[in-house]
């Protein structure tokens, strides 16, 4: 038997945005959920339009969903990763908590939300910590936290990495994703020990799957290949004109000192460039000039150039 990589776009969903019993069985696994709010039942949510990242606008999987107690859930799957990143995931899990106060609502009613990022690539530069958790919490005291939004990204290479034999729900939901890949002949038994995880991996048995399943599921990777060669492009572009001009302005301040302030420019040229493509997707997706203001960083006068 041959099994499909868990992370691809078709079999993400498959498993986690059809089977709501899967899905809660993973979010109680992963996140870090107090004893009293964790899920017993869940259904989904239509996704909705937020601002895309224009150049990684299909390397993001997410699936929605709302508990019995309203807490609602973003669940993402990003294959790459840029700094951007965290401010598009802010803003899409602060529009969720907005909208649900309708006409006469009491803000003591809003309900938390809970964004999940499961990214296929590492970000932070702690080897070992492969979990990273958020709250507003109080500066001087962190077990003061003012609730509503949670934030979690897990990256997946280091938790590979660690190499984890035990058999906690967490560590093997995260061994499903982090261990089988394309076309694998044959999956870890300890996933087919649990019921739920045993579900998981018959949903993505190649031979299950529709001639057009697998059409759409090599076209996703396709994609993704794509995106990576478009950034790793844009960022090596970068780097060279940053170091062209490092040596030129290296000249009179030493050529060490040249190439490594042409390298920072070359990373923020980079970064610059990515917000005015950012800003025009937008735009022509019919955003409002203030609003592309306040996810690119960009003046209201630059958008409008």
């Amino acid at each position: 038997m041959r099994y499909l990589d868990p992370k691809n776009d078709l079999t993400f969903k498959k498993v986690f945005g059809e089977h709501p019993l899967l899905l809660k069985s993973f979010l109680n696994a992963v996140m870090p959920l107090a004893e009293g709010k964790k899920i017993v039942s869940l259904e989904y949510l239509p996704a909705e339009l937020v601002p895309e990242i224009p150049i990684f606008a299909n390397s993001i999987v997410d699936v929605r969903c709302i508990d019995e107690k309203g807490q609602q859930f973003i669940v993402e799957m990003q294959m790459l990763w840029t700094d951007s990143f965290k401010s598009r995931v802010l803003f899409n899990a602060s529009k969720a908590y907005i909208k649900q106060g309708g006409r006469g609502f009491q803000y003591k009613g809003l309900q938390p939300v809970y964004s999940l990022s499961i990214i296929n690539e590492n970000f932070d530069t702690k080897p070992d910590v492969y979990i990273h958790h958020y709250q507003l919490v109080h500066l001087k005291d962190s077990e003061d936290v003012m609730e509503g939004l949670e934030f979690v990204f897990i990256e997946l290479p280091k938790f590979k990495a660690q190499k984890f034999t035990d058999k906690k729900l967490q560590v093997l939901w995260l061994r499903f994703l982090s261990e089988i890949s394309d076309l694998q002949e044959g999956i870890s038994p300890d996933f087919l020990d649990v019921p739920e995880l045993k579900e998981a991996s018959e949903l993505i048995l190649e031979s299950g799957m529709t001639k057009g399943e697998l059409e759409t599921y090599d076209r996703y990777w396709d994609i993704i290949s794509t995106e990576k060669s478009f950034y790793a492009d844009a960022y090596d572009k970068g780097i060279e004109q940053g170091i062209e001009q490092g040596i030129e302005q290296g000249i009179e301040q030493g050529i060490e000192q040249g190439i490594e302030q042409g390298i920072e420019q070359g990373i923020e040229q980079g970064i610059t460039i990515e917000k005015f493509v950012i800003a025009k997707n937008l735009k022509s997706l019919g955003f409002s000039t203030s609003d592309i203001s306040k996810v690119t960083g960009l003046s209201e006068e630059e958008i409008e150039n």
